[in-house]
């Protein structure tokens, strides 16, 4: 695997719209940013290069976020620790309950550029803290 790139980001949504956004806020402040589709392609970047934060929307196809977050607890724990949670579905009772327990952050959809922005500062310091 690849040396830690301390400004590679993979973002994990299936709308193109949304992560090509979330790209290009995140590439205008400095960040390398891949993009991955579905839960799979994600896994298959994962075990080819490290990244500082994963932006992992729960709606994926072919493995959700969730089995996703889960498969990242059970192979590399300390990149769970660096997921923050996209999701369209907040009022589902299942997710909501979910993400408290990750105790990951996480951005409610639709989100501005600048919460995305202050979300990743966010967890960039709780990381090197």
């Amino acid at each position: 695997m690849s040396k830690l790139n301390e400004n590679r980001i993979l973002i994990i949504e299936d709308e193109p719209i949304v992560s090509s956004a979330c790209q290009r806020v995140l590439c205008d402040r400095g960040f390398e940013v891949d993009i991955a589709g579905d839960g799979k392609s994600a896994q298959e970047l994962i075990k080819k290069q490290e990244y500082q934060l994963l932006l992992l929307d729960i709606g994926i196809p072919i493995m959700n976020g969730i089995e996703l977050y889960d498969w990242l607890q059970e192979k590399y724990p300390q990149l769970a620790k660096r997921v923050i949670f996209m999701t369209g579905n907040i009022m589902d009772s299942d997710t909501m309950s979910f993400m408290e327990r990750s105790g990951q952050p996480y951005l409610p959809k639709p989100f501005s550029p600048d919460e995305l922005v202050e979300t990743v500062k966010e967890s960039l310091k709780q990381i090197q803290r």
